[in-house]
């Protein structure tokens, strides 16, 4: 599995600590420092089954400071996922990569039933 985070991030380091408590291996990725791909955002988004909003770091200052909340829903899917891969701190974090899931943001009741 593929943990991206960022490392000053509280939920993120929960995050961690719930993984390494359960024994779950992953690759963790600094998602500030090797920001997700448009093509990787892409894949994940379809493979999670959500709005491409949830990818988005809603609360974050980068998306107060760019107007987001008015500019997105203007911009198409493709224009969004161009966006997202512009700044690691645009995308909501963590984020858990596995086969045959992807989830945003850290809420331990989803992590629980999607990890065995």
């Amino acid at each position: 599995m593929l943990f991206l985070h960022y490392p000053k991030c509280t939920t993120c380091q929960k995050a961690k600590a719930w993984l390494d408590a359960k024994g779950v291996s992953y690759t963790a990725r600094d998602i500030k420092l090797e920001n997700p791909s448009a093509e990787e955002l892409r894949t994940w988004w379809k493979r999670s089954g959500s709005p491409l909003k949830k990818f988005f770091n809603t609360s974050g200052l980068q998306y107060k400071a760019l107007g987001l909340k008015d500019r997105l829903p203007a911009m198409d899917e493709e224009q969004q996922l161009a966006l997202l891969a512009t700044d690691g701190m645009l995308v909501k974090r963590p984020i858990l990569v596995g086969e045959d899931f992807v989830l945003t943001g850290f809420r331990p009741a989803e992590w629980e039933e999607m990890l065995p």
